[in-house]
């Protein structure tokens, strides 16, 4: 079957809401395009407002946030990080970078997140902090993660880049950990393209946070006129973000109910049209439990085999439509392996990783177009 370019269904396609090429040139006008303009101290304003946090700091991807949270709990060699086996290399590297030692934990067999039940098992007295991901936006069980985290003094790290305003218990995912991270990708439900944030939910962490993420300087400091002079006081890097970039997310976040009424339109319609074929096929679909409120990222599904869902990739890409899988395993990874790594370790997430395939999925997908992968996948049998 022949599809016309224009007629292909991307996995992700990115939105515009309507006042972000007026905010670039407002920013251009300004004369201020490098970082912490007007546009990214409004982006800080409204991410610390919106989240009740002390402190948020928009950074050049949530690569470098992640990083920054590793460098403000001063890892070091030695040090072992508890981190979830299915995630993006990033969750990992940013402890390594820093001579940590990490340990993989397995992810649920229902929400693929983190294993709540494995976690105080994997705890020794080198354990410095645990790093998870509430995968899909889908919050992981924070209750029993923060009661072992207390008692055993292990700092949690939220990698929060699926799931901002998503919600567990009513409470606002990112903001139980000492920090949390967020991504503003291009495939994320609010993005700059390129970009991230790191949300400090200690007070205590907002000073140094600030030096490191200008280079190790107190340049921030400078510019409020509490010292007068900058230098060089800490280890850090260049985090900050293009107020270009703030200015494109400042109109992300402003049409925030519109972009997420739409994605969950999305969603739903994935789910209430898709149950039947799924359960006549022997699929998973996404589990959302009921104490969650979903941040509507992402719809996939879990087939039965690797085979099986290669085959619906081929089958979708032959009526042009493009549909990805997501995470191999970090433990069973080149690096993964040089850290004891073995096959086994982390059953669900070897399980999961060969069967797991992503739909098309944003902001903007039309019923139209929608309708034709409904349709497509319908037609597939296991």
């Amino acid at each position: 079957m022949i599809v016309e370019l224009s007629q292909l269904i991307p996995f992700n396609r990115p939105s515009f809401e309507g006042h972000e090429h007026e905010y670039i040139k407002e920013a251009i006008a300004s004369g201020h395009i490098s970082g912490d303009g007007s546009f990214s101290k409004r982006c800080h304003a409204y991410l610390e407002s919106e989240l009740g946090v002390p402190r948020a700091l928009l950074t050049t991807s949530c690569t470098h946030a992640l990083e920054m949270t590793a460098l403000l709990l001063d890892i070091k060699p030695g040090d072992e990080v508890i981190v979830p086996s299915f995630a993006f290399v990033s969750t990992v590297n940013a402890f390594v970078l820093r001579g940590a030692r990490p340990v993989f934990i397995d992810v649920r067999s229902d929400t693929l997140n983190f294993d709540h039940e494995q976690f105080e098992s994997l705890i020794t007295d080198r354990t410095k902090a645990a790093v998870l991901l509430h995968y899909g936006g889908v919050g992981c069980e924070m209750d029993q993660i923060m009661e072992v985290a207390a008692r055993r003094r292990v700092h949690v790290v939220e990698d929060n880049a699926h799931g901002l305003f998503g919600r567990y218990r009513g409470r606002l995912l990112g903001t139980f950990g000492v920090m949390a991270t967020q991504s503003f990708h291009e495939t994320k439900n609010f993005s700059c393209g390129e970009g991230g944030a790191l949300i400090i939910n200690q007070e205590s962490y907002v000073a140094r946070a600030e030096v490191i993420r200008e280079k190790g300087t107190n340049r921030s400091r400078f510019f409020r006129g509490q010292v007068d002079k900058y230098t060089w006081t800490d280890l850090g890097s260049s985090y900050l973000p293009s107020d270009l970039l703030a200015a494109v997310l400042l109109a992300q976040f402003e049409a925030r109910d519109r972009i997420q009424s739409a994605r969950r339109a999305v969603w739903e319609r994935y789910r209430a049209e898709l149950d039947g074929w799924a359960q006549d096929n022997e699929v998973r679909l996404p589990t959302i439990p009921s104490h969650c409120d979903q941040a509507y990222h992402m719809f996939y599904l879990v087939l039965p085999s690797l085979q099986a869902r290669q085959d619906l990739i081929a089958h979708l890409k032959a009526r042009g439509i493009m549909a990805v899988f997501h995470y191999l395993p970090l433990h069973l990874s080149e690096m993964g392996r040089r850290f004891e790594g073995r096959e086994g370790d982390c059953p669900v997430t070897e399980q999961v990783s060969d069967g797991l395939l992503r739909l098309p999925f944003y902001t903007h997908l039309s019923d139209t177009d929608q309708s034709r992968v409904i349709a497509a996948v319908r037609e597939f049998r296991v």
